[in-house]
């Protein structure tokens, strides 16, 4: 983009952006299961817009400077604490946000040399993000692959001396399932560990869920040995996103979550999250929906939410060849096939206007498509499961996907830093994946086929060669 040479009008730029989301997922009705979450309700869409745009240029940079903050933040972190156990808290840009500080806190209070985190390995990136940062060794324990939970004792023998944290979720996002958060608690707190519930997704959906009558074991803060929790607002809280909670059972860890430093003659320097300056636009908009929507509101949505995510378990397991991976408590939904090639079902459903989100095979977890299930979903979860069925026969007619000779080998084996981003995109392009601008929407199933048959760390190095494209070479 070139500045231009004089301002432009607020009609004509509101106009270049809708030219520029045109071809964007719709972020509401439902048809994208991922990414974004819908309550259904335009008017608490619109009173949390309304609120967002009222904070957004209140810095969080210096609470005593602006109170608002401060007050707001009290009463989205109570809420939050009231319903999740207690504890004390700080409002954050998300859930990676929210795990990087609980990494911090226990990393911290430790003090060892070569720390390291005991976690499942459905645990979410975020915590090996964390640990990236932070200097910390990630130590991933397997899950049984009937129920995909971890085990404790599995745990308990991965955990040295040097482990800070010990992890599950509540669910983890993979298969919607709740790890045994009580037992793995109890065995962290034998060894004098901190036991972290990432409950991003669903520490503001589990609650809402029980009250609309589903059996949901204890996970929070009230469970002995938890010592930790981070609860996403911006997903089933419905809250414009950059909006999480991480709560401490104790003070004292908190503090170990925050910042400061005065090694500087300039002004003074204390931050509660990884950001210094940052919007309250995000925290106005949280706090105007939980006042939205309210605990008859959330409850409403819980009772709508689980009725969906039953009908859809149901429907996609009359469907021949897909078969719903564990039995989740949660409404997250994923299912494998069995004769169905699931990457081209989810290019078969995309065709028809849906997004359902590929997720590789990794340590014995086959891949398979994942839905979340929101506030919306029930209104459209018949058409769902129509798409379903017809991208799967679809699928099964084309068959699964054939790569070449020789394609996973040479990918595996490139050198990917003596290529320039130009003959990367090349190279993508070559295999139906054309990421250069004007190529319009690729298909993904034959580059989600040839990154599922790669190891890991060959995955991660060719998904960063994709963002670098996608932002340009330089």
């Amino acid at each position: 983009m070139n500045l231009p040479p004089t301002g432009r009008a607020t009609a004509d730029l509101l106009a270049e952006i809708a030219r520029l989301k045109a071809d964007d997922l719709p972020v509401r009705g439902g048809q994208v299961t991922a990414y974004v979450y819908d309550t259904g309700r335009a008017e608490v869409h619109d009173a949390a817009a309304r609120a967002y745009f009222e904070m957004l240029e209140v810095n969080c940079l210096d609470p005593t400077a602006f109170p608002s903050i401060v007050e707001m933040e009290r009463q989205v972190v109570g809420a939050v604490a009231d319903e999740l156990g207690g504890g004390h808290g700080i409002f954050t840009s998300g859930g990676t946000e929210s795990i990087m500080l609980a990494v911090k806190a226990a990393r911290d209070l430790a003090g060892r040399e070569r720390p390291n985190l005991v976690v499942p390995v459905t645990a979410h990136p975020a915590f090996h993000k964390a640990a990236h940062y932070l200097g910390v060794e990630v130590v991933a324990v397997p899950v049984d692959l009937e129920t995909y939970r971890v085990r404790p004792a599995d745990v308990a023998a991965a955990m040295t001396e040097d482990t800070v944290l010990v992890v599950v979720s509540a669910p983890s996002y993979p298969q919607g399932v709740i790890d045994p958060v009580g037992e793995v608690a109890a065995v962290a707190a034998a060894a004098g560990v901190p036991c972290h519930v990432d409950a991003c997704v669903g520490g503001w959906l589990l609650p809402w869920l029980r009250a609309a009558g589903a059996e949901i074991p204890p996970f929070d803060l009230s469970v002995p040995g938890v010592t930790s929790l981070s609860c996403d607002l911006h997903k089933f809280g419905y809250a414009p996103k950059g909006a999480s909670v991480v709560l401490f059972a104790d003070p004292a860890m908190r503090r170990r979550a925050y910042f400061a430093s005065a090694a500087w003659p300039g002004y003074t320097i204390i931050n509660a999250t990884v950001q210094s300056s940052r919007s309250a636009g995000p925290l106005g908009g949280a706090w105007a929906t939980l006042q939205a929507l309210g605990r008859e509101g959330y409850v409403e949505l819980g009772r709508a939410t689980l009725e969906a995510a039953a009908r859809l378990r149901e429907g996609i397991a009359e469907i021949p060849g897909l078969r719903v991976l564990g039995e989740p408590e949660s409404s997250l939904v994923a299912f494998a096939g069995d004769g169905v090639d699931v990457f081209v079902l989810a290019d078969e459903a995309r065709a028809r206007g849906w997004f359902l989100q590929p997720q590789l095979s990794y340590a014995g977890i086959p891949a398979n498509l994942h839905i979340t299930v929101t506030g919306v979903t029930l209104a459209g979860v018949d058409a769902m499961l129509k798409v379903i069925a017809e991208s799967a026969a679809a699928a099964r007619e084309r068959g699964p996907v054939e790569l070449p000779d020789g394609l996973v080998e040479l990918v595996a084996g490139l050198d990917l830093d003596a290529l320039d981003d130009a003959s990367f995109a090349e190279l993508a392009a070559s295999v139906g994946a054309d990421l250069r601008p004007g190529a319009g929407q690729p298909e993904m199933a034959v580059v989600n086929t040839v990154l599922d048959a790669l190891p890991a760390s060959s995955r991660e190095a060719v998904l960063v060669r994709f963002l670098s494209v996608l932002y340009g070479t330089g």
